[in-house]
């Protein structure tokens, strides 16, 4: 239990998920918040009547607790921590689209300024792997990137898609910090340094991350969903129709293990069991939670949870003493416990009724016994899963047949299942002319992902007024969207990768039956089929030798396969050829327009540097025509100082356009060296996305290629 210690109003809006905490002079914490007009403010109240030097900080006029850091563009994220290795004060970074600031507050001054290509979505700050100084670790544009002290690049590699939400945390249990990414393409992934350690399929853009203890971390989504993993095993999770705009782990009741704090959209605040996601707290804020971090704010020795509103209210909070705690849960705790008490009791005396109901049927079976729902002893629910291609009225899908094997009829159909159906869950309910013992679901998968669906359907007799409930579990496979039927005029793939491995025939067609939908009888790992989403053939051929071509023009579906068949066999390393033509010639286009967008960013910039200066020249005539009351001339100058500021204008919009338009490109390309990493595994990955880097530094395209395609530049 919490209980609010101070409250401050600060005439300040706030910027969701953009609020830290940091000690600058080594003493004194300090809020920090991203907020309007591409300004941080510095709340300080520990050293009032101290004013900033000038250089970026200036006092705030609303607050003389607040200094203001100006960064003179839109800000999209911000932390503070400790950077370098003998410095006394945390580091504050600031990080936009185009730069990444690591400010000193105490001395007021810049200790690097570096432009990142890839801009900066989120933030962390610490250490990785084996790497000895922190890093200061932006996620961007389908790119890591780590600067150490000195602004060094010490980190960098490639992720699935633009990143959103990054932490650290000892996901191995080795005693070293491992990154975690979440990603607009719904995938929380691990990183040791820049190799892969494993990826959790999310349902929606994971938002937030926040480290708990151990190897459990917290995680949110943009869909409102809140919960807590342990590794890769989720504990627990509940979605919500409000956001979650920032998560923290903080422990409320003094026990050792630390609660999921989480901020809503709609103000509320709450507090979960890491174990069991049962509230343990709750407190409202007029407005939208912008952020949640810990400090001693008021330097007496206890940390308080701080939580603060995009509209700048901030409160602190303390666990409650045992004395108050009593008193807190004599109001609330006690009235949440009779109301689930007096659930449960009509929930048990419905369940009463129904037995009663069903015992007098019992003794006369007659008509009464169907309508009482009594079904026959060897009642059980089947199910199949079945290919379907796309009909004129039907898209391709999978579909799900659930049945019973007698007379009994199945009145309604309810399917949890993640990622597959909007809002998670799917229900059929047959009209009453339409009742039978087979009810049909199509399934239509949006990606490559193994699926859980749980099954609940209601059982009875036809003219049921009560139903038995069945409940099963079935697994749809990987790769369920490949049909085995071919059309014989489909177009071959020309593209193609090739690997070796050291492995039975028959433990391939085991991975085959495990992740595909086939029939009975397959016992050859030579096998084509066509695509259900995208069309398309794939053609999967062994040699005795252990060499496995797989032939397809979709590199992302070859990625998936080559990583499905690499962890199911346990292989470690494993090297591999590749060439998708079709892809490359369009990645080729696709460098080619990233020079041409290079180039007409630095004429623009250019351009526009040469129009500022015939602006200062103007203005200066302008107010010395009119110093000397020379109105003519004066008019002319305004006149041309208004022409020459709308062409600036139109030419921000072209220039706009443009890093629009080169970002779109280079996340292409950061995917590009992504997908050539996944056609390998283990540290020959890892070798390919650094060696595609270097000849993308170097701009040696040819080299790019080579790697991609054969794994090493010396090829």
């Amino acid at each position: 239990m919490l209980v609010p210690i101070f409250t401050l109003k600060l005439n300040h809006k706030i910027n969701p998920r953009m609020v830290a905490i940091g000690k600058y002079d080594g003493i004194h914490p300090c809020l920090t918040a991203a907020t309007q007009a591409g300004k941080v403010f510095i709340h300080n109240p520990h050293t009032r009547g101290q004013r900033p030097a000038a250089h970026r900080l200036s006092q705030s006029t609303q607050d003389n607790d607040i200094s203001l850091l100006n960064i003179n563009q839109a800000v999209s994220c911000l932390t503070a921590g400790t950077l370098g290795p003998n410095t006394t004060g945390h580091t504050l970074l600031v990080g936009s689209q185009t730069n990444l600031l690591a400010y000193d507050v105490h001395d007021n001054t810049d200790i690097f300024y570096k432009e990142v290509t890839d801009g900066a979505n989120a933030i962390v700050l610490g250490k990785l792997g084996d790497i000895q100084s922190p890093l200061a670790i932006i996620g961007g544009n389908c790119a890591l990137q780590g600067f150490d002290f000195e602004g060094n690049d010490r980190f960098w590699t490639v992720t699935g898609d633009n990143v959103r939400s990054l932490v650290l945390c000892d996901f191995t249990a080795d005693g070293k910090n491992e990154l975690l990414v979440g990603s607009e393409d719904f995938d929380i992934r691990v990183f040791r340094e820049d190799e892969l350690v494993t990826e959790m399929a999310e349902n929606e853009t994971v938002t937030s991350l926040c480290h708990m203890h151990g190897s459990r971390f917290g995680y949110a989504l943009a869909n409102g969903t809140v919960g807590v993993y342990d590794r890769t095993a989720r504990y627990w999770r509940i979605k919500s129709k409000n956001h979650a705009m920032s998560i923290h782990a903080f422990d409320l009741n003094a026990d050792g293990v630390v609660e999921l704090i989480t901020g809503w959209s709609n103000g509320k605040i709450d507090a979960r069991s890491d174990r069991t996601g049962e509230v343990i707290f709750k407190d409202n804020f007029s407005s939208s939670v912008a952020g949640v971090v810990e400090g001693d704010y008021r330097m007496d020795g206890q940390i308080q949870l701080i939580c603060t509103s995009v509209e700048g209210e901030v409160r602190g909070y303390l666990p409650a003493s045992k004395e108050m705690k009593g008193n807190l849960m004599d109001a609330s705790v006690e009235q949440d416990l009779i109301r689930e008490l007096s659930q449960r009791k009509q929930n048990l005396m419905l369940e009463l009724r129904n037995y009663e109901e069903n015992a007098k049927a019992l003794p006369g079976v007659s008509e009464g016994e169907s309508k009482m729902g009594v079904i026959p002893a060897n009642t059980q629910l089947q199910t199949a899963l079945s290919v379907r291609r796309a009909t004129e009225s039907q898209r391709a899908h999978i579909e799900l047949n659930i049945s019973t094997p007698n007379e009994t009829i199945i009145r309604a159909v309810l399917i949890f299942a993640e990622g597959i159906f909007e809002g998670e869950s799917h229900v059929v309910h047959p009209s009453a002319q339409n009742l039978s013992c087979c009810v049909r679901v199509p399934i239509i998968p949006p990606k490559d992902i193994p699926v859980d669906l749980h099954i609940k359907a209601f059982v009875g007799g036809k003219t049921s007024t009560q139903f038995h409930v069945f409940e099963i579990t079935r697994q749809l496979p990987r790769f369920s969207m490949y049909d085995l039927n071919v059309d014989p005029s489909a177009v071959q793939p020309t593209g193609k990768v090739t690997f070796s491995i050291n492995d039975r025939p028959q433990r391939v067609v085991m991975w085959l039956n495990q992740n595909f939908l086939l029939p009975e009888g397959i016992d050859s790992p030579d096998i084509t089929f066509t695509a259900l989403r995208g069309g398309g053939l794939l053609k999967i051929n062994m040699q005795p030798s252990g060499e496995i071509t797989l032939r397809t023009d979709d590199i992302d579906l070859a990625g998936d396969l080559v990583q499905s068949l690499a962890s199911f066999l346990a292989i470690e390393d494993l090297q591999a050829e590749a060439d998708f033509p079709i892809y490359f010639k369009e990645l080729r286009a696709t460098l080619t327009e990233v020079d041409e967008f290079h180039s007409v960013h630095q004429k623009l910039t250019a351009a526009m540097a040469d129009h500022s200066n015939y602006i200062r020249n103007m203005l200066v005539q302008a107010e010395d025509a009119r110093l000397m009351g020379d109105w003519r001339n004066m008019k002319k100058r305004y006149i041309e100082l208004y022409d020459l500021n709308r062409d600036l204008i139109n030419e921000y919009k072209i220039r706009s356009n443009n890093h629009n338009a080169l970002l779109a490109r280079l996340k292409s390309v950061n995917q590009a060296i992504q997908r050539a990493g996944r056609l390998r595994v283990g540290k020959l990955k890892t070798q390919v996305i650094t060696a595609c880097r270097d000849a993308i530094k170097n701009n040696n395209i040819n080299a790019l290629f080579k790697i991609m395609k054969a794994g090493t530049a010396s090829s």
